[in-house]
């Protein structure tokens, strides 16, 4: 069960020479919420993008549910599902019409699409929603949306990319939530990468990125004390994380 789903060994990537990651490696347990956290420009976007296979690595190996994304793309994708930072439904179509799109892509039949919408829509409360125009919906309930089109094929691995910008404290709750709810009883393995700080306090792990590097990979316990806040991001970290007086 302690098998990682993801594993990310060695991840190097440059863009025109210059390094946007270096010796990146990452271990994904099943049941565990990981935050990715770092400043701008700390390599977090490359990082996505290399894991969901937008890119390829100019060095280093990635794994999801044991097939090597450079040599069985098709396999390791299958096990993943992903929120990106940008909207990717089309505002025009209905959230029905929306979500048997993805089940098509991914090959689902048709009756166990629908089962599986029918579900992942009740469990979001969105189950009034399934014929309205996704235009129409709020920023949080299209949030939801591509929540429930990311779980559609039932992945073993979710990555969240900056899932909340542009929601509301509310929303951005809920969403977070949802995810960690469904991250322990399901048993999928979350990255959540994100610029909010205090969305860490839900995350199981913490994964902080600076300048292209891993600065600190554990529990949030373990960061509180041992980081020495050396540099300025560090310090504000500690700085939003530590308990309240």
């Amino acid at each position: 069960m302690n098998t990682p789903l993801l594993v990310a060994d060695g991840l190097h990537k440059a863009y025109a020479g210059k390094p946007a990651l270096a010796n990146v490696s990452l271990q994904l347990a099943p049941g565990t919420l990981t935050a990715l956290l770092g400043p701008n420009g700390a390599g977090k976007s490359t990082l996505l993008q290399l894991l969901t296979g937008l890119f390829n690595p100019d060095q280093g190996r990635i794994t999801i549910n044991g097939h090597a994304m450079h040599t069985h793309p098709a396999r390791a994708l299958a096990g993943l599902g992903v929120v990106f930072q940008q909207s990717a439904l089309d505002l025009d179509l209905s959230v029905r019409t929306n979500l048997l799109y993805h089940c098509d892509l991914h090959g689902m039949p048709r009756t166990a699409a629908r089962q599986q919408m029918a579900h992942l829509l009740s469990v979001m409360g969105l189950t009034d929603h399934e014929t309205t125009v996704t235009r129409q919906l709020s920023g949080g309930n299209r949030r939801k949306v591509e929540l429930v089109r990311a779980l559609l094929h039932r992945p073993s691995v979710l990555l969240m990319d900056e899932a909340t910008v542009g929601l509301d404290p509310t929303s951005r709750h809920q969403l977070l939530a949802t995810v960690r709810g469904l991250c322990h009883s399901q048993g999928m393995a979350v990255l959540w990468a994100t610029h909010l700080i205090e969305e860490t306090r839900q995350a199981d792990k913490l994964l902080l990125l600076h300048q292209g590097k891993v600065r600190f990979d554990g529990n949030l316990a373990d960061f509180m004390a041992q980081a020495d806040g050396s540099t300025t991001y560090e310090a504000e970290v500690l700085r939003q994380l530590a308990p309240q007086p």
